[in-house]
């Protein structure tokens, strides 16, 4: 019996969960956010709906590490650092050099850093997050959980652009996907929840949130994901242009007279998708706003419209589905988005039952007795399959 910490590092964020393992008991979760910033929000959730807010100044990862570690003993979470035996990393780009979650050692750690290029946005920041918790719990094993390792089943046909093959040879260039560890997730609870091997299920699961991906999964093995290269590619997202012709970036490049290709990705990355079409990340505002804001309409008619056209794709990839699953932030809290998706996606089955859609957040089937496809809300759980795999691999290296 032992606590592991599972970690998400973002550019500016530290996240955590603190289980209670192997009963897979939360014991504490929070955040600091907006690191390196002036002021810095510090929140813990623990106990019997305990609540800690504070607001600090939290100059680096590392400051935010020690907060959160300091916090832990002080609220009496904890009372040494001993009691945490495991410690499980998101990382978010693992190449073809990781197929599944690993121990992390200083090889594996320079091996993250030297992926940075397959995720800018991402491998830095969990890099720094590994660094910050190895200086103050040296001796605790490290596990690395690879948002990409779940998808390294998927077949060249899936994988492979039409690229000259060499490319692929020397530079890595592929599809990877990302947001694996929720997809496997929440694939397993589908399954269970249906009642059915999920060896024996073909699954789409729908990962809706500030990044958004859908993955084709068949006899519980990733075959086709959204997600390219980097986490940029896809469907429309928050801040994430998705699929955008090649071409069209270089034609814009010469128009807005921009010499630097990071100047451009960065436009790829931060200011286009919902905001760029509406002004708006935030889905709830767009909700809010769509009846009196036409370009709030349009830019969620066209996040549900490339929703769609990748969930057919799919279909007819993996010949039939058995159930949609519908995660993430917009997927679990969004009952709207839900019902027009379900609209859209009758022509195969898919029957939405209205009063058990009301409730959002909630693993169950939304669908109607009748229908032919199951449409399924599972709350995603990323922070759980994290602290699984340190269990597993911390085991297998005993």
């Amino acid at each position: 019996m032992g606590k592991t910490i599972a970690i998400n590092a973002g550019s500016s964020t530290l996240k955590f969960k603190l289980f209670e393992m192997p009963q897979e008991r939360v014991i504490a979760s929070g955040a600091v956010e907006r690191i390196g910033f002036d002021e810095s929000p510090v929140h813990i959730r623990y106990g019997l709906d305990h609540k800690y807010r504070e607001r600090e100044v939290v100059p680096n990862h590392q400051a935010a590490v020690n907060i959160i570690l300091d916090e832990l003993i002080k609220l009496h979470i904890i009372e040494t650092y001993d009691e945490i035996t495991g410690v499980g990393h998101r990382v978010v780009a693992g190449g073809e050099i990781f197929k599944d979650s690993v121990l992390i050692t200083d090889k594996v750690l320079q091996q993250i850093e030297n992926l940075a290029e397959y995720a800018p946005l991402h491998n830095p920041a969990n890099a720094v997050g590994i660094r910050a918790f190895k200086k103050i719990l040296p001796n605790v094993p490290a596990v690395a959980v690879f948002d990409t390792s779940f998808h390294t089943s998927m077949p060249k046909t899936n994988y492979l652009y039409s690229l000259p093959y060499a490319y692929y040879e020397k530079y890595g260039a592929r599809k990877f996907g990302a947001h694996g560890t929720s997809h496997r997730y929440v694939a397993g609870r589908a399954a269970k929840l249906l009642g059915r091997p999920l060896n024996e299920m073909k699954l789409i699961t729908v990962h809706l949130g500030a990044g958004s991906s859908i993955t084709a999964i068949q006899n519980g093995q990733s075959l086709d994901t959204s997600m390219g290269f980097t986490p940029l590619a896809g469907i429309t997202m928050a801040t994430r242009a998705g699929d955008v012709d090649a071409s069209l970036v270089a034609y814009l490049m010469k128009k807005l007279n921009i010499q630097d290709p990071d100047e451009m990705l960065k436009i790829l990355n931060t200011q286009s998708g919902l905001l760029g079409i509406s002004g708006s990340a935030d889905m709830k505002e767009l909700e809010e706003r769509c009846d009196t804001d036409p370009q709030a309409q349009l830019a969620i008619d066209i996040f549900v419209n490339r929703i769609v056209k990748y969930i057919g794709a799919y279909v007819a990839e993996m010949q039939g589905v058995d159930a949609i699953v519908i995660t993430a932030g917009i997927g679990e809290r969004d009952a709207k988005m839900r019902q027009r998706l379900a609209d859209k996606l009758g022509y195969f089955g898919v029957e939405l039952d209205p009063h058990k859609n009301l409730v959002s957040g909630v693993e169950r089937d939304l669908s109607t007795a009748t229908a032919a496809t199951r449409f399924v809300l599972i709350p995603t759980n990323e922070e759980l399959m994290i602290a699984r795999d340190v269990e597993r691999i911390s085991q297998l290296t005993k």
